[in-house]
């Protein structure tokens, strides 16, 4: 019997669109500060063209080109910071308020996500759901070579919360890295893909793909039951 639920946080309990967005419009206010750019509206509009193009790995130096902005390395180290220590404009949407409260008093509610800190501090600040937590694992803090797909993050959170792999569920999303550990360990795992989320692809890797999925994270308390 699962006990235990163990969330992901990045477009599972919220889209992570929205995050990306909210970053992007703290870096816009901060290029007016250095540069001839007289408007942060025409920044953020800028970097949202090239992200949405898909240029996730170039799309501050892309942006300063396309504005006639010089640039230098140390320049593109300061957005990069910019972005990560923001503090993100996004909230819990509705259906993953209801989901929560629903299995609130039902289950042990857990968080393990990978991501920089303090970003990943910041948006659960953000979100507001620490409070509904039982047990948060940054797997930053046990290092990168600790990020999914590494058992690592899973064991700690089952040895914190006294609690067996088999009576334990991960809500994830992404197929390339969110299920490997948990399926070898024996989990229950599901797939939650949301309508907006920026991880649309598909693994062939042995354990990568989820138990269940669905496209409605309200759907995760009868699918826990069944």
């Amino acid at each position: 019997m699962i006990t235990t639920v163990v969330f992901d946080l990045d477009d599972t309990l919220y889209d992570e669109i929205d995050y990306c967005r909210s970053g992007l419009a703290a870096v816009a206010r901060f290029i007016v500060t250095f540069s001839t750019c007289p408007c942060a509206d025409d920044a953020f509009a800028c970097l949202w063209r090239h992200f949405l193009a898909g240029n996730r790995m170039r799309t501050f130096n892309a942006a300063l080109d396309e504005l006639g902005i010089a640039y230098d390395e140390h320049r593109i180290t300061q957005l990069v910071e910019v972005y990560r220590n923001h503090r993100p404009d996004i909230a819990l949407p509705s259906d993953s308020r209801r989901t929560l409260d629903a299995l609130t008093d039902r289950y042990t509610l857990a968080l393990l996500t990978d991501g920089f800190l303090p970003a990943q501090r910041l948006k659960v600040q953000a979100l507001g759901i620490e409070p509904r937590l039982e047990a948060i694992v940054y797997t930053e803090d046990l290092g990168r070579a600790f990020w999914k797909p590494s058992p690592a993050g899973f064991e700690r959170l089952a040895q914190i919360l006294a609690t067996a792999p088999d009576r334990m569920a991960y809500v994830g999303d992404n197929e390339e890295k969110d299920f490997i550990a948990p399926n070898r360990l024996g989990m229950l795992t599901i797939r939650v893909l949301r309508p907006r989320r920026l991880h649309r692809e598909s693994s062939d890797q042995p354990d990568a793909r989820a138990t269940l999925e669905t496209g409605r994270i309200e759907d995760l308390p009868s699918l826990l039951v069944r």
